[in-house]
């Protein structure tokens, strides 16, 4: 049998208040389930000492006896130094473009690289022109102040 610490939802229609329980992981969400140990009520402000109620004591027993608290209990047990903290999730791959457009993005930076690649010689060549006559004034301006 295998055990779940999980939440099961209580309360009205959008009201929702959850308990939590240990239940085996073959019964319903919120069916039949083994003993209740703790109550969440995500109405009230994340600072409130009530939205978050649960008996340390019955869930560290039933976790020494193999229950595996889920994903949100897992955090708040974690903070509550229960258990080690789970590591976060990080699933950045959910928001990245899918193959094609991936491929679209790699060709048009491609494109957009090859130009400025085969301008930069063409800038560099023109500054070389613009500087050869510039000398070529200042000798002239010399002249023209020696004159004076």
């Amino acid at each position: 049998m295998a055990l779940k610490i999980r939440l099961s939802r209580a309360g009205s229609k959008k009201r929702p208040v959850y308990r939590v329980v240990v239940a085996d992981s073959r019964f319903p969400r919120d069916g039949r389930f083994i003993e209740k140990v703790g109550l969440y009520n995500p109405l009230l402000k994340k600072d409130d000492p009530n939205r978050v109620q649960l008996d340390f004591d019955k869930i560290k027993s039933w976790i020494d006896k193999g229950a595996k608290p889920t994903d949100k209990l897992a955090r708040w047990l974690g903070e509550a130094n229960i258990i080690p903290m789970p590591a976060q999730k990080d699933n950045p791959k959910k928001a990245l473009p899918k193959k094609k457009a991936q491929e679209r993005l790699a060709a048009e930076k491609e494109a957009a690289e090859a130009p400025a690649a085969e301008e930069a010689p063409a800038e560099a060549e023109a500054p070389a022109e613009e500087e050869a006559p510039a000398e070529a004034e200042a000798p002239a301006e010399e002249d023209g102040d020696k004159k004076e």
